[in-house]
């Protein structure tokens, strides 16, 4: 077992991390930017190294930065997190060149499944479903014209090494298919360096089902069930809950066992998570795979009582994963807010600042992960979580009642967040009758209710 472990992060993943070696009894390095030296993981940690400036593109976004703090402090593994440099396979080259470990698969499966053209080939070739669209990249525009004629409209374009949303376009209808053609590619070059596309049919109305995967370096792995995250905001997303309340045992075993496969076949170590889109009809179709710990990994946990975080360490160490799929039994639903530092009722707009009053809910069936504290200053230079906020019930109804309950206990004053928005939405006679997909907040108004 890793004796120290150096965490490539920041907020709330970073102690979250942190928490697991305590228990597991392994020393922990905290890296932090000028602008991070009063956060929480810095005080947890057993060692903390100030990587740079406030920019995380001279601090938490250095490999160098990061690699001299883990020589400096001795750490044996580097465990990124998510975001940041989490999925970036140079980055995991360069730390186990350098006889560190890092915790996540290889940079060639972080390369692979980084690349949607590559990722959807491969799952293909594991049996897994996929959207019907281009066989790779589309080499133009011509092309795409061409392949559109054969799938029919509406589809949808995506930057090749895209994430978040970015370099997206849906097009209904050939008039609109080059000028979008034109601004994807844009997009996507400005934001990844790449303005590669590919092209897929666009499933109206889907459900954004993700399977949990964990796989050890001895050929084993497991599902632990689905993750609904159907309810976003440009792509991005707000609550997510398990198990999903239009999944049966039948397609979660059926959804699960596909992604074990496709784990299997392209040899998959550590946390991963194959997202599907999912139709009104019950089929499913590959999307991505994040090669990563998920933000939304704690509501799997709750519901069947594991800690992946301490399963990935083990894993990474070479340790057998210690349990069969026959060992992963649901039990009850959990459901989490992302509760951000945004003013929702202008456009989610950020708004970091000093928090001057801060009162974490409580009693049975709450957990609350965060880095954030009375009197700490949100900084605005980064992601604008501040908690996530799970609630656990025997089904999806208590979950939902313990859930409204700690919305209404949690206070964080001198900022302005999203708990009033999670307020109302949880309240929506959709939401509690789980009747929902992808485009559910584009057609509703909160601000009207």
């Amino acid at each position: 077992m890793f004796k120290k472990i150096l965490i490539a992060n920041r907020g709330e993943i970073a102690l979250r991390i942190i928490r697991a070696c305590r228990e597991m009894g392994i020393a922990t390095v905290a890296v932090h930017s000028e602008a991070d030296a009063d956060s929480l993981h810095v005080r947890f940690a057993d060692e903390a190294i100030c990587i740079g400036p406030a920019q995380s593109s001279e601090s938490y976004l250095r490999p160098v930065n990061l690699m001299t703090a883990a020589e400096i402090s001795g750490a044996d593994a580097i465990h990124p997190g998510y975001g940041f440099l989490a999925e970036n396979a140079e980055f995991a080259d360069m730390v186990n060149s350098s006889n560190i470990k890092f915790i996540g698969p290889t940079a060639d499966m972080i390369r692979s499944m980084g690349n949607k053209s590559m990722a959807k080939d491969l799952m293909k070739k594991a049996g897994v479903p996929v959207v019907p669209g281009s066989e790779g990249v589309l080499s133009s525009l011509e092309d795409g014209k061409k392949l559109v004629e054969e799938i029919g409209f509406p589809v949808i374009l995506k930057a090749v090494s895209g994430g978040g949303g970015r370099g997206m376009r849906i097009v209904n209808n050939m008039e609109e298919f080059e000028v979008n053609f034109q601004m994807a590619q844009a997009e996507a070059q400005g934001a990844f360096g790449d303005p590669n596309l590919y092209l897929e049919k666009y499933i109206k109305n889907p459900r954004h089902i993700e399977i949990q995967l964990m796989a050890d370096q001895h050929g084993n792995a497991v599902h632990l069930g689905e993750r609904e995250c159907s309810i976003q905001r440009r792509h991005q997303k707000l609550i997510e809950e398990a198990p999903s309340a239009v999944v049966s045992e039948e397609l979660r075993a059926k959804m699960g066992g596909v992604a074990v496969k496709g784990a299997l076949q392209v040899g998959y170590e550590g946390a991963g998570t194959i997202e599907f889109l999912l139709d009104s009809d019950g089929n499913f179709y590959f999307m991505e795979m994040n090669t990563r710990i998920q933000v939304e990994h704690p509501v799997t946990e709750v519901v069947y009582n594991k800690d992946l975080l301490k399963d990935q360490i083990r894993v990474a160490a070479g340790e057998p994963l210690g349990y069969s799929q026959d060992d992963v039994v649901l039990q009850g639903h959990a459901i989490e807010c992302r509760i951000n530092a945004e003013d929702w009722e202008k456009n989610f707009m950020p708004n970091p600042g000093e928090i001057r009053s801060f009162h974490v809910p409580g009693g049975p069936g709450i957990r609350v992960d965060t880095h954030a504290y009375q009197r700490y200053k949100i900084p605005p230079f980064y992601d604008s979580l501040v908690a996530k906020l799970i609630a656990y019930g025997r089904d999806r109804h208590e979950a939902i009642q313990r859930l409204n309950r700690a919305l209404d206990e949690f206070i964080i004053e001198g900022i302005k967040t999203t708990i009033p928005f999670h307020k109302k939405l949880i309240q929506r006679p959709e939401f509690i009758a789980g009747e929902f997909d992808t485009g559910f907040l584009d057609r509703i108004n909160l601000l009207e209710d």
